[in-house]
């Protein structure tokens, strides 16, 4: 099956290229933004070289490309793509003739986020089970609910989380996908590319369909240029057996293993660690999501040994997980990145994640200046994360020759207003609303605070015509 040919983004994808009207010295905040009918090349899909004029903050992430560790650069600065890159940083580029160009003046300007772990089709309970722990919530929401979920509703859930992900400002999810038929894995995979986002599709299955999951990966996600794999486990000694076979097929493959570790304090049980050791995974091919109860011991050999972390605080808040301890492994160089956690993080929204992540080691260690800070925790969100997947010489910053995923902020708003540390204000007041504009691969996906060539009330309606069906099955 070729799907990708069929599917609605190649009809769609022009979400890359909606003109979009300067208005020379009139604020952003205060201009009337007419919306306009999309021209004919942008529903082909045809990328149109974009520049960012003038922003008044460029975060870039790139110590090279700008002052500090986050790259900054201030006063009317100008981001070109073209062709789905990056292809230039600094004040008054010059551009080609026919270049469509946005007006940044008083906006911000970043890479896009970068959403380490996630459960998309979790959106089906969201709010659910909210009195509950991780064990509880798992056995009353998320293993009640999945084997009710056919191929058409699975589409349903998935499409409204990623575009909700998407209007939110993540650019790329690495999806945690549980077992599900192969119908349905290949509806999974429509949602999230028609979309418009790039991902990771990490896929397990059951010991009987390992099989599946290089099926997968060859009938559905390598033909289509935002899409990659992992290979996704529940690590444990009672299922040796069956962790080296994924671990042996995620070598096949030439992708990560990606497993949840310690979630729980009663997780020690089956020793994750050791099982993952035994098998030889544990090393820069390893993601571990969420690693709260690990020991000192452990912390160090996951330095040692450049294991990546996804550190979810919303979510461990949520079920009385605990919290990550992200000082002490920062202290031994361990790559972490920030992720979501599907429905038990019951939004998409990486500002509420990122403030989380400081505000959680600042309450336990009554230290403001402990890790992660503010420009530590935006690093994990973006250039962190992309690094924790081994994409960080394609995505995470804003560095000429790299992917052009882009966000535009506006802080013109009254969450956001006034200007003192707009930095600072990035994590601290920032909500998925000042998203002005996304970029993915040079595609325009959102402008003006609205997604492009999406009927959002009718997603809405479709994800609730699923709940309806799940809940009756």
């Amino acid at each position: 099956m070729n799907f990708p040919k069929a599917s609605r983004r190649r009809v769609l994808a022009g979400i890359g290229s909606v003109p979009l009207a300067a208005a020379a010295g009139v604020p952003t905040a205060h201009r009337e933004r007419p919306r306009r009918p999309a021209a004919p090349e942008e529903i082909r899909g045809e990328r149109r070289t974009t520049v960012l004029r003038g922003a008044d903050l460029v975060l870039t992430m790139d110590p090279e490309v700008g002052k500090g560790a986050l790259g900054t650069l201030e006063g009317g600065t100008d981001v070109l793509m073209q062709d789905g890159r990056i292809a230039a940083v600094g004040k008054g580029l010059p551009v080609p003739p026919g270049t469509r160009v946005v007006d940044a003046s008083g906006q911000l300007v970043l890479p896009g986020f970068v959403d380490l772990h996630n459960h998309l089709w979790q959106s089906s309970i969201r709010g659910g089970c909210s009195t509950q722990d991780l064990y509880g919530w798992l056995a009353d929401c998320n293993r009640a609910t999945l084997p009710r979920i056919d191929a058409r509703d699975m589409y349903r859930f998935v499409h409204l989380a990623a575009l909700d992900a998407l209007q939110a400002g993540v650019t790329t999810v690495v999806d945690w996908v549980h077992p599900i038929p192969y119908d349905t894995s290949e509806r999974y995979i429509r949602a999230l590319d028609d979309a418009g986002l790039r991902f990771v599709y990490a896929s397990t299955q059951g010991a009987a369909d390992i099989p599946l999951i290089p099926k997968i990966k060859k009938d559905f996600l390598d033909p289509l240029p935002l899409a990659s794999a992992q290979v996704s486990v529940h690590a444990g000694m009672s299922a040796l057996k069956e962790l080296r076979q994924f671990h042996e097929v995620a070598r096949d493959l030439g992708v990560m293993l990606n497993s949840h570790v310690l979630e729980h304090r009663d997780d020690r049980k089956d020793d994750p660690i050791r099982a993952l050791r035994e098998i030889g995974a544990f090393g820069p091919d390893l993601l571990m999501n969420h690693a709260i109860h690990l020991t000192d011991e452990e912390i160090a050999l996951t330095g040692e040994r450049d294991v990546r972390v996804a550190h979810c605080p919303l979510s461990n808040m949520r079920l009385a997980s605990g919290i990550m301890p992200l000082p002490a492994m920062h202290r031994h160089g361990v790559r972490a990145g920030l992720g979501h956690d599907g429905g038990t993080n019951d939004t998409s929204d990486m500002f509420n994640v990122m403030k989380a992540a400081v505000g959680l080691q600042r309450a336990r260690h009554e230290d403001a200046e402990i890790h992660p800070t503010i420009p530590a925790v935006l690093r994990m969100a973006t250039l962190g994360g992309a690094e924790c997947i081994g994409m960080a010489d394609r995505i995470g910053s804003l560095t000429p020759g790299k992917r052009a995923d882009v966000l535009v902020l506006d802080p013109g708003t009254l969450n956001f207003a006034p200007r003192f540390d707009w930095t600072s204000q990035i994590v601290l007041n920032g909500q998925p609303p000042n998203v002005s504009h996304v970029f993915v691969d040079g595609h325009l996906r959102k402008a003006h605070g609205e997604l492009l060539h999406v009927d959002t009330e009718q997603v809405v309606r479709e994800a609730e015509l699923a709940a309806e069906h799940v809940r009756g099955a």
